[in-house]
């Protein structure tokens, strides 16, 4: 075998940390185990403590990790006891994920509170096509219309079945404005009906700090439909 053949063995990082550390978690000041730290092996709380990547120290030489710690708290508690969280616990799976602490992640998702976000809402929203691109297209539609106004609005249309959406297609077709834009959103197959997909549409724009409203689309002037309320919806952004 030649040397240009020869593979060297990757030299892993490792650091000696002392048995007792103390954190500086975003300010807040913890004080643990190196056992507890990790606990979890495969996670990347424990290869922080493996020195991958090297850790920096602040002033008193406490370990800082550059991340919010006002949860961190209950991750430790999990570590230290297997002690399963009973309140913040959208906050504190967020946690879980970023250290990828699988058993804690795991556990977390069977809480009612998870179980419904992951398996129920997001399931659903992965049948929607075009779900998260449609929510941004409507933010740039509302944003873009927002000059020197206090509200602006975008237009969307909901159908759940494919003849649902040539109805649909027929309605903005028919439409003598073509100042008008509309952004479909469908058609899914899945049990949730239009209404559950109006509310995650409005609970997904609110999670972004818009402020928003939605009321069913009257007939206005450029329509030569006048029963639009089966599919169209008029979301409402209040700027100020």
């Amino acid at each position: 075998m030649s040397v240009s053949e020869y593979r060297f063995p990757v030299k892993q990082t490792t650091t000696n940390f002392p048995t007792v550390i103390t954190l500086n978690v975003g300010g807040q000041i913890y004080t643990t185990t190196i056992a507890t730290l990790k606990k979890c092996p495969e996670s990347k709380l424990a290869n922080m403590f493996n020195g991958l990547p090297k850790l920096r120290t602040d002033a008193d030489g406490r370990y800082v990790i550059d991340r919010d710690g006002t949860y961190f708290k209950y991750v430790l508690e999990y570590l230290r006891s297997n002690q399963i969280p009973t309140q913040h616990i959208q906050e504190i799976y967020k946690e879980a994920v970023y250290y990828e602490i699988e058993a804690l992640i795991k556990q977390l998702e069977d809480t009612p509170q998870i179980f419904g976000e992951q398996v129920g809402r997001k399931q659903f929203l992965s049948r929607v096509p075009n779900y998260g691109e449609n929510i941004e297209v409507m933010i740039r539609i509302a944003r873009a219309e927002a000059v020197a106004s206090r509200t602006s609005s975008v237009v969307v249309c909901i159908v759940k079945t494919d003849e649902d959406y040539i109805r649909c297609s027929d309605i903005i077709n028919g439409t003598d404005n073509d100042k008008v834009s509309v952004v479909t959103f469908g058609p899914w197959k899945a049990s949730p009906s239009a209404p559950d997909l109006l509310d995650c549409i409005k609970m997904d724009i609110e999670a972004k700090g818009y402020k928003i409203t939605c009321i069913p689309f009257s007939t206005e002037k450029g329509f030569r439909f006048t029963k639009t309320q089966d599919f169209l919806y008029k979301f409402v952004f209040t700027w100020w």
